[in-house]
């Protein structure tokens, strides 16, 4: 799938409403869920932490903010952040993968990104967020997300597209 340049205008809001309805399917199928952050820094997880019930389908999440807790908590080889960068398809499904493996969940998200306001030093532009899902005993599909706004919006842009893409791979 391709990415989408746009800047966000969901509110809390709505993505509070996504959030139960991720919920309420992960429990209708009797799912668990696991989470990876990064550039979010645990932003995916309060949102599904604020729905009532959650405990009965929210394993937990790791908030892995740097490299080094990439490849520590989640398994991330340091190889495939060495030659593809800590903000690319390949990181964002090592993360996912091994958010999976690290847990008892069925269903994985992972976020990395850049919020800006400044780079990483790598060619990748602010803004830039790739988002993965992986269900156990399946594949793992990642998407490109391009945003534009402040760090704060970009990170709740973020966050939100997370739930949705969590909505859109349950619905496959």
């Amino acid at each position: 799938m391709h990415g989408r340049l746009k800047r966000s205008r969901r509110n809390y809001s709505e993505a509070m409403s996504d959030a139960a309805a991720l919920m309420s399917r992960l429990s209708a199928a009797s799912q668990t869920l696991v989470l990876a952050e990064s550039c979010t820094a645990g932003l995916v997880a309060d949102l599904v932490a604020q729905v009532p019930g959650a405990s009965r389908v929210f394993w937990g999440a790791y908030v892995s903010y740097t490299v080094a807790a990439k490849i520590t908590m989640l398994g991330v080889d340091e190889g495939i952040i060495r030659r593809y960068g800590a903000v690319s398809r390949e990181t964002v499904c090592a993360m996912a993968q091994g958010a999976l493996q690290h847990s008892g969940a069925d269903i994985a998200a992972a976020v990395t990104g850049l919020a800006g306001p400044e780079g990483d030093g790598t060619p990748v532009p602010v803004g830039t967020l790739w988002i993965a899902t992986a269900l156990r005993g399946k594949d793992v599909q990642a998407q490109v997300f391009h945003y534009t706004g402040s760090r704060q919006e970009v990170r709740s842009a973020a966050a939100g597209a997370v739930i949705q893409e969590l909505i859109r791979r349950l619905s496959l």
